[in-house]
């Protein structure tokens, strides 16, 4: 029999429908991406709690997404490939992945129920094992009624949405009724869904975008390219294009299986006939086309994004996979978030203690550690102001935060561009909580990503360079640190880079030079798309310079993976295997296993 209880509620963020299934539930927030397998549902994220946990047929209730954009394709993989959950629970807004399921209504005509709900009530279902979802009413429930007696979820689209509240020009207007075509009104559709779903009342135009989602992450990517160019799609800005999942010029001599790479080229090629750049790098900003202070534009790619806002100044939401084409076909954009000065503000401070004699692993595992603290709140670190950060320190410290926060830029206290002046930082420290990150916190994050055993020696089997994608300036480092050196026959060397870096690269004869130590240079894709055979079928040990690869290596390769500086990645590479021993850097700290930061004040 079923128990009764008072039915609890959420806001809706998507179509109101009807759903039931057992909870899988956890406190921690999930990227989809990198996280989750598009094709069984099974939880890959191998730092996740729900590690190896299928989502399919479930109610899933997390705290919301985290770290890739490229959640809201994955969600649309789910959808086509019969994976996908039953309904999505969060409790704060989460845009990324909401995305996906109103793409898949839009386009596809396929949906589930997505409610954002208060902390109680989603500490109340996390407890629960099954739950019935009735509208914006969640009952919980002992039995599950059959699949044969669920309404049919299409008899639960609601009416069309009322866009009376948000302002439109008359270019809005015509674009929204029609008038330019199929294409940019689907566009003018799911921006103004998306404004709904935020409560935004007006639009911006848009300087640039950078499109994500030409990741070739299923059929489902390409179905919804393809159906937009079928549409008569074409960009209306200056738009480029994410890193891809193959190199294009040589994925044939490269020996990668053309049932992945040749619906990869023709995902490429299609936003190529749309009218995007090739410009194939998840590093946007090292292009010469990268934005100005103050230019508002519309960047998918969770690092170019935090990157953009914080270092640069630019001005972009964290933009989900999707909403980042329909803003490129139309120019229009939200008027919310990082768009906005007022929400360009620190809400909480984290100061970190400076580490003399630190190498360049020391942004990276800050970053990462300041984006688990920070969670969905856009931070300040302090205590940084007489060390020395490199573009490519804040390129490596911001992919590290993007993978673990779900916020869309950070401040650094004497080093980001809204953060330089003594004014500018007291701004941001006012009344917000303070955290303090010391060199054992640290440490321990080091540990968590170097488990091993009690050997004192671990072999590497494959050294991975840029994620993101190296810059001209790591690119001659590591042409120095190989020069005369030889690299170990057991151990591949691989660096992602893009092509307009590799063509200064060529002409400085840095390529040569990393290529004669034994380097292979991959251009157009990058390590978040990399498998076999490229990582060679027998390498066991990965090592990288990158946290946002050390966090995500092990769930998509099946490989265990060990980081560090790039002057530790050429000694492994150069001895076919890395010291366990804690980097002298951070020698004296106490580890204690796991990560314990304490707060030192409010």
């Amino acid at each position: 029999m079923e128990r009764h209880h008072q039915a609890l509620s959420g806001h809706p963020l998507s179509s109101l429908g009807f759903a039931e299934g057992e909870v899988l539930a956890s406190n921690i927030a999930l990227s989809f991406w990198g996280g989750v397998s598009p094709l069984t549902g099974i939880v890959i994220d191998s730092h996740h709690p729900l590690a190896g946990s299928c989502i399919k047929g479930k109610v899933v209730a997390i705290p919301g997404g985290r770290g890739s954009c490229s959640g809201s394709a994955v969600i649309l993989e789910l959808f086509m490939s019969g994976s996908n959950p039953r309904a999505l629970i969060f409790k704060r807004e989460e845009l990324i992945l909401t995305l996906g399921v109103i793409v898949a209504q839009e386009m596809f005509q396929k949906t589930i129920p997505v409610l954002q709900v208060s902390d109680t009530s989603f500490e109340t279902i996390s407890h629960l094992k099954k739950i019935r979802i009735v509208g914006d009413h969640i009952q919980p429930v002992n039995e599950s009624i059959s699949d044969s007696n669920l309404p049919p979820i299409q008899q639960n689209f609601p009416k069309e949405p009322d866009f009376s509240p948000i302002t439109l020009t008359p270019l809005d207007r015509e674009m929204l009724n029609g008038a330019h075509g199929k294409a940019p009104q689907f566009a003018m559709r799911v921006i103004l869904r998306t404004a709904l779903l935020q409560n935004i009342t007006s639009l911006i135009d848009i300087k640039q975008a950078h499109i994500d989602c030409c990741i070739y992450t299923g059929p489902a990517v390409l179905k919804f390219a393809q159906t937009l160019r079928s549409w008569g799609a074409k960009v209306r800005i200056p738009t480029t294009l994410n890193s891809i999942s193959i190199d294009r010029r040589l994925w044939r001599v490269q020996g990668i299986d053309p049932a992945i790479a040749e619906p990869s080229e023709q995902l490429a090629q299609t936003y190529i006939d749309l009218g995007a750049k090739a410009s194939f790098t998840c590093a946007p900003y090292q292009l010469e086309s990268a934005p100005s202070l103050g230019d508002n534009i519309m960047w998918a790619e969770s690092n170019a994004v935090v990157y953009a806002n914080s270092v640069l100044g630019a001005r972009t939401i964290k933009c989900p996979d999707f909403l980042d084409v329909c803003v490129a076909l139309t120019g229009r954009s939200l008027n919310t978030g990082c768009h906005l000065s007022k929400h360009r503000m620190a809400s909480v401070w984290i100061h970190c203690d400076a580490v003399e004699g630190s190498d360049d692993a020391f942004y990276p595992l800050l970053g990462y550690i300041v984006g688990d603290i920070a969670a969905d709140r856009i931070p300040i670190v302090t205590g940084l102001e007489k060390m020395l950060a490199t573009t490519s320190d804040l390129k490596a410290f911001g992919a590290a935060f993007a993978t673990t926060s779900s916020a869309p830029m950070f401040h650094i206290a004497g080093i980001t561009v809204e953060a330089r002046e003594t004014v500018d930082v007291d701004a941001h420290l006012r009344g917000i909580p303070k955290v303090h990150v010391t060199r054992s916190d640290l440490a321990r994050q080091w540990h968590l990503f170097n488990l091993s055993g009690n050997e004192e020696y671990t072999p590497i089997d494959l050294v991975s360079l840029g994620n993101p994608h190296f810059s001209y300036e790591e690119i001659s480092k590591l042409a120095n640190l190989t020069r005369k050196r030889t690299k170990s026959p057991s151990t591949a060397l691989v660096v992602t880079c893009n092509r307009e870096i590799y063509a200064q690269a060529c002409r400085d004869g840095l390529i040569a030079a990393v290529e004669e130590f034994g380097a292979q240079i991959i251009t157009d894709s990058c390590w978040c798309m990399i498998q076999e055979p490229i990582i060679p079928k027998e390498a066991r040990i990965i090592m990288t310079n990158s946290a946002k690869y050390a966090h995500y290596g092990k769930g998509l390769t099946g490989r265990e993976i060990r980081f560090g500086g790039l002057g530790q990645c050429v000694e492994a590479a150069c001895l076919g295997r890395v010291s366990n021993v804690l980097p002298e850097w951070l020698e004296g700290s106490r580890h204690r296993g796991g990560i314990g930061i304490g707060k030192v004040g409010s």
